[in-house]
């Protein structure tokens, strides 16, 4: 798509402003710029793949509704979510006209400059869909056009486009009540796709869950056990993660509030599930409940070989009003000051140095970063580091998290990248930030004379596949 207001995306973006360092980083980044992508861990509905027609539907379905990075930002400048087309959990009228959604997105666009958000959606139109204009109110409905057009394409189609992305494999993240039937559809396809499930369990392990006995009965179906007491929920979870691992899985993923774990005794861990099945669970019980069961899923993971992943620190559904209208994963959700060094201490001293185990850490608190993570992933074996999370997964995020572990814990106590969206399109994007922000952050490193060239070029390969790789196990 051309017209007079044509612009390209510099090359050399992302990289210092220093001559030296971006002419280094360039360089790194050329030899790593066409391998393959690992996505580990991201939120991509299997259906895509399970169809072998899907389509996407609308610009706005696909770019906008879906994306809470997108409605937050507008929200924050008093555009309601109704106006977004965002749906109601009580059914409430909102905004059904895909086009008017996508002009006022278009008119507040600006609203995204300097943020990560900014670069995935200017970098995705332009190299995904070959638009090379700013999005504005003029242009609005003929860049809708155009990425419509495009959508109808067959070369649109999700597994083309795992092809054209270089995606070497994928991976989902599941309930631990899914029957997983879109990946057995994938199996079962010729498709030659990689699409693996991951096992995530917070519905049944949170007691504090919203409708946790149904999602507890739904537990007892799906694994053919039924659940009436603590020692046929670990049953049951046990046969999940054997199902999980058979249709392909290699990880596990949880997120809790905070980092908290805690050994019970199987007749203290017994009196607080049955309080819960009677519903007079406490919020005291809840916590120390999802810290035993951590401490459950590291030693099943020990058992199993699945990694654990912990994601920790989001004050989820801050905004109650939104919450009540909209439903959880609103764009309402805060970071929160975290603990990990005495939190985690009971898990990492019965795992920690257990050689088979891996645990991956996620943090939104950058306060820990050098004070707790990179310590602790520099010592126990059992600990990596994933990549900068959400709110910090940005190029100013990535610089931190680099300048602030890798001293310490090392480059390889960490995990390198994943994308960890349910943008599809943005995946190939959020990689090529990741390797742009290696590459210059290891260029500083070459001129500094800490490594030498052939440092650099091990370094920035790690950084951006084998990392990923040989952390999930893939």
């Amino acid at each position: 798509m051309t017209s007079a207001n044509t612009r390209s995306l510099p090359s050399n973006r992302y990289f210092s402003p220093l001559p030296a360092q971006r002419e280094l980083a360039s360089e790194l980044h050329q030899t790593i710029v066409d391998l393959p992508l690992v996505c580990p861990h991201g939120h991509v509905d299997p259906r895509l793949f399970a169809d072998p027609d899907y389509n996407f539907g609308s610009p706005t379905e696909l770019l906008l509704i879906p994306d809470h990075y997108v409605f937050r930002m507008l929200y924050s400048q008093g555009i309601s979510l109704e106006s977004l087309g965002i749906p109601r959990t009580d059914g409430g009228q909102t905004e059904t006209d895909h086009r008017r959604i996508w002009q006022t997105f278009s008119e507040h666009f600006y609203l995204f400059q300097g943020t990560p958000t900014g670069i995935w959606l200017a970098d995705e139109l332009n190299s995904v869909f070959g638009i090379n204009e700013k999005i504005s109110a003029r242009n609005a409905q003929a860049i809708y056009d155009h990425i419509d057009q495009q959508l109808q394409a067959p070369e649109f189609n999700p597994r083309q486009l795992f092809h054209q992305f270089n995606i070497e494999v994928l991976c989902t993240t599941d309930s631990a009540i899914d029957t997983l039937e879109h990946h057995r559809a994938i199996q079962e396809s010729d498709w030659q796709g990689r699409i693996l499930p991951t096992f995530r369990p917070d519905t049944v392990l949170n007691l504090k869950t919203s409708g946790w006995k149904n999602n507890i009965s739904a537990l007892s179906e799906v694994s053919g056990i039924e659940v009436v007491d603590y020692r046929t929920f670990v049953q049951a979870l046990e046969q999940r993660r054997t199902f999980f691992k058979s249709m392909g899985a290699t990880a596990t993923d949880h997120g809790a509030y905070t980092a908290y774990t805690e050994m019970l005794n199987s007749v203290e861990a017994d009196a607080i599930f049955q309080r819960a099945l009677q519903g007079v669970v406490t919020d005291d019980d809840a916590t120390r409940f999802t810290g035993h069961m951590l401490m459950e899923m590291a030693r099943m993971s020990t058992e199993d070989g699945l990694v654990m992943q912990l994601h920790i620190g989001s004050f989820r559904n801050h905004n109650t009003a939104l919450f009540d209208q909209f439903g959880a994963d609103a764009g309402a959700d805060i970071p929160i000051a975290t603990d990990f060094t005495r939190d985690l201490r009971a898990l990492l001293n019965a795992y920690g140095n257990d050689s088979r185990f891996a645990l991956i850490l996620f943090c939104l608190d950058e306060t820990a970063y050098a004070r707790e993570l990179a310590p602790l992933a520099g010592h126990y074996p059992a600990v990596k580091l994933g990549p900068p999370w959400w709110f910090h997964d940005s190029i100013n995020g990535m610089r931190r998290f680099f300048d602030q572990v890798m001293e310490t814990a090392g480059i390889y106590n960490t995990a390198g990248f994943n994308d960890d969206t349910r943008a599809y399109p943005s995946i190939p994007i959020r990689h090529d930030v990741w390797r742009r922000a290696s590459a210059d952050w290891v260029a500083g490193l070459q001129l500094s004379g800490l490594i030498d060239e052939e440092d650099a070029r091990m370094i920035v390969r790690a950084l951006a596949y084998d990392l990923a790789k040989q952390s999930y196990r893939l």
